[in-house]
């Protein structure tokens, strides 16, 4: 008999350990498989919902932000980069030259669950890669738009959206409810609305987590 999950997959496309850690769970899900499935879906987050339209510096935003320096900062790179290789996940190794604001990417992803789920998942690994590893501007509307197509979307219906306001009270709001719940750092994990995983976790883990939570372990547990 096959359990079947509901994932709710809490991150923003510029956070490099939502990268890792989606490739893990989808590891994850291959090795439980065919006796555990999941219906995923991409929630937002913003790490920097201030971020002005021009971005800013990678190195200055993370030494402002964690007071970094460049050699952590190379260091910390490489141990992603590392971690993303083991699940297939490609990084720069140079990393990002800015960061830039991701609200109109979610506003892509709010629209894209409600067109095709497994589009939602397409634009969502498009827009990482597009950020993690060609090192695109995610807040460009010709970079969102071309994705989208690549997602299997409607390049017009797209272009539309992000020349409007559409789907941004969605988007906030759905924002809003995962930071009332307690979620302040990603990838946040959450499975059958009850169950959460915190962190880019190794393949291991959310197996484990998977098996148990469908009680394909001899006990159920609640991760938080």
């Amino acid at each position: 008999m096959t359990t079947r999950l509901k994932i709710d997959f809490v991150s923003d496309v510029t956070c490099p350990w939502c990268a890792v850690g989606l490739g893990a769970l989808e590891a994850a899900l291959d090795k439980v498989a065919p006796d555990v499935t999941a219906d995923l879906h991409f929630q937002p987050f913003e790490l920097n919902p201030q971020m002005p339209v021009e971005g800013q510096d990678a190195f200055e935003h993370l030494h402002e932000k964690y007071g970094t320096t460049r050699e952590q900062q190379a260091q910390a790179r490489e141990a992603i980069r590392a971690r993303g290789e083991a699940v297939g996940f490609e990084f720069r190794r140079e990393g990002r030259a800015r960061v830039y604001n991701t609200f109109d990417a979610h506003r892509l992803l709010h629209w894209a669950e409600l067109e095709d789920p497994r589009k939602q998942v397409a634009l969502k690994k498009a827009l990482l890669r597009s950020c993690h590893t060609d090192g695109e501007n995610p807040s460009d509307p010709e970079v969102l738009v071309r994705l989208a197509t690549e997602a299997g979307l409607d390049a017009e219906r797209a272009r539309a959206i992000l020349a409007s306001d559409e789907f941004a009270s969605e988007t906030r709001e759905r924002e809003r409810m995962y930071t009332d719940a307690g979620i302040h750092s990603v990838p946040a994990i959450i499975i059958n609305d009850r169950h959460l995983i915190s962190g880019g976790q190794p393949v291991e883990v959310f197996e484990r987590a998977l098996r148990q939570i469908a009680g394909a372990a001899p006990q159920a547990t609640a991760f938080a």
